[in-house]
């Protein structure tokens, strides 16, 4: 079971997401293993500010900085300027504190 940040990065190590997480936890997993595309696929479909900062990160990620701005707006979030995976381990680590 994935309770933590330093769970959520000890279950990369594995072949599929570790069960119970968010729709937005697994598609951020995805992305912590590398699947863009698949993670982007699960995230695009689902709804609020979760959603949405998660979204923000990815389009960052993708380098497509423009629509990143539009989705940390959707999510109420200022634009993330720090590195990558300090704002991914953020993100992990405040959605692993109030999951659904």
């Amino acid at each position: 079971m994935v309770v933590s940040l330093p769970d959520f990065k000890t279950s990369l190590a594995g072949a599929a997401p570790a069960t119970g997480l968010s729709p937005v936890l697994t598609g951020l997993w995805w992305l912590g293993k590398g699947d863009w595309d698949r993670a982007h696929g699960i995230i695009q479909d689902e709804t609020g500010r979760d959603a949405a900062w998660a979204h923000a990160h990815l389009h960052r990620v993708e380098g497509d900085l423009g629509n990143a701005a539009y989705w940390y707006r959707q999510a109420g979030q200022k634009v993330a300027t720090d590195a990558l995976d300090i704002e991914f381990e953020r993100i992990v680590s405040a959605l692993l504190g109030y999951r659904e």
